[in-house]
């Protein structure tokens, strides 16, 4: 057993308001300089939708990821070996400028500089790259909650397998409905982007698992770019540069929580450590599909097994580490509760983000048919948690997204979700009395009242050390906290340290 700390963060979608505060605050921090324009680091997607760039799901033309061939071995989908020698000077794989948009501004000196006229002078757009005006036909949002549109909802990939009827409901703009998908670089366990690269420029970090680009060594291949099945690495053209979210590790390093998480308005990220057991990546990644989403969350090591915090020792995991996993709000989610799940397992790179499904508006149109059933209060409940299929975004939809194309993880989550807003919501409207028939319906939800009540207050009112806990990086946290009056309270001036400390 090869034990690996990884930091991961996950997205609470039921809670997601969809305001793109986190991706103004990423850009604003990171990517606002030139040749970074069109980079969004941190991007919130309407869903259904054709996200961003257009299409990114599309591997069949992106060629993104990795695939299991015909004797079950694990190949890039992009290219061979030799055949990345052919696609060094021209790659159609790559996506192009019009999939993400041509970044403009506009020429407001005309507003100061334009003379007298009887109409009202506007500034023209123009290209940031060409300095030539242009017509604006997209941008990083264009199909910002516009999910019931012909133009982007019908595209959706993970629309396939949705039932006709649902899809016509779907469709008419009266009754639209749609989410929100925040999306940032992954940092998978075998990224395909650090695979694709010729020159050997992306790493990925050992002490936290961040991947990142050492743009010393960046050849400007863009291999990366093409290999990435979410996207998530983008070519700078000003500098010849691969460039990517690095998961905020230099404020990560000082205990502040990464820019996106920090300015989140809904309060749905959360970040920690998981451990991982990396001798179990090779047969992870080549597992056939139906078995793949299992393999995936099985990797997650339990940082309470004495054998596994024996072999987290040995390798050079310190107990600071081990505590902050153990306190970790991800691993509760993913591995405790089973309410979280990756982005898109199919494309074996062994994503790290993990995302909690949205629930639809489903309880008042599932309540008002079984008000007009006049069933009984305990057959009320069994109904409730048994009808999710009534659901407005469907399962299948959820299912292509998050696992792949199995609804029953889905199901599991929904009903879980759906039988703690019920027994909350019962709790207090009758002043605080549990009675059997709740008690019954959380336990069909496989939950106790225990653990309902800790996803209830993790959900709605976290502070601000349950939503992040990270561990210490380096030996001068120690002395600063060993210094804090307050540090042993998990209140240091920064407000994100944890007492517990890495290093000597």
């Amino acid at each position: 057993m090869k034990v690996r700390a990884q930091m991961s963060m996950l997205f609470h979608l039921d809670k997601c308001i969809g305001c793109h505060t986190c991706s103004v605050a990423c850009k604003n921090l990171w990517t606002d300089r030139k040749g970074a324009e069109y980079m969004w680091w941190n991007n919130v997607e309407t869903r259904p939708g054709t996200g961003y760039p257009t299409g990114w799901e599309d591997q069949d033309h992106y060629k993104g990821g990795w695939h299991r061939d015909d004797k079950g071995r694990l190949k890039l989908t992009l290219h061979s070996k030799a055949g990345g020698l052919g696609k060094l000077f021209y790659n159609p794989s790559l996506p192009e400028l019009d999939d993400y948009y041509d970044p403009f501004t506009f020429k407001y000196g005309d507003l100061f500089s334009a003379p007298e006229a009887d109409q009202q002078v506007t500034a023209v757009p123009i290209s940031k790259i060409t300095g030539k005006e242009m017509k604006i036909e997209s941008g990083p949002n264009w199909d910002d909650d516009l999910g019931g549109s012909d133009t982007f909802a019908r595209n959706d990939l993970s629309m396939e397998g949705v039932d006709d009827a649902v899809r016509a409901q779907m469709e008419e703009l009266e009754r639209v409905v749609f989410n929100y998908l925040p999306r940032i670089c992954n940092h998978c366990l075998n990224p395909a982007c650090v695979g694709a690269c010729p020159s050997g420029a992306i790493y990925k970090r050992g002490e936290d698992g961040v991947v990142l680009v050492n743009e010393d060594k960046c050849r400007g291949w863009r291999m990366c770019v093409a290999a990435c099945p979410y996207k998530k690495v983008y070519y700078n053209w000003t500098t010849g540069k691969s460039e990517k979210c690095i998961l905020c590790f230099p404020r990560m390093e000082t205990g502040q929580a990464p820019a996106c998480a920090h300015s989140c308005v809904g309060r749905i990220r959360y970040m920690g450590v998981l451990l991982y057991d990396a001798d179990k990546i090779a047969d992870m990644t080549t597992k056939p599909e139906d078995e793949l989403l299992d393999a995936h969350l099985g990797m997650i090591l339990d940082p309470y097994d004495p054998e596994v915090v024996r072999a987290a020792e040995s390798s050079g995991i310190d107990a600071p580490w081990i505590d902050a996993a153990r306190r970790s709000p991800v691993y509760k989610f993913v591995k405790e509760w089973g309410m979280a799940l990756p982005l898109h397992s199919e494309y074996r790179t062994g994503a790290m983000m993990f995302y909690i499904p949205p629930m639809s508006p489903v309880v008042s149109t599932i309540e008002n048919d079984l008000v007009k059933l006049d069933l009984p209060e305990e057959r009320e409940d069994f109904e409730l948690l048994e009808q999710l299929d009534k659901a407005r975004l469907p399962i299948q939809y959820l299912a292509n997204l998050f696992s792949i194309g199995d609804q029953e993880p889905i199901r599991k989550i929904l009903r879980i979700m759906l039988s703690i807003r019920t027994f909350k919501r019962r709790q207090s409207l009758d002043g605080g009395v549990i009675d059997a028939a709740t008690i019954a319906m959380l336990e069909r939800a496989g939950l106790t009242v225990n653990e309902a009540e800790d996803i209830y207050r993790l959900t709605t009112i976290p502070t601000i050390e349950d939503r992040f806990v990270f561990p210490p990086y380096h030996r001068e946290m120690a002395i600063e906290e060993l210094n804090d009056p307050l540090a042993h309270k998990g209140e240091t001036g920064l407000g994100y340290i944890q007492p517990a400390h890495r290093g000597p």
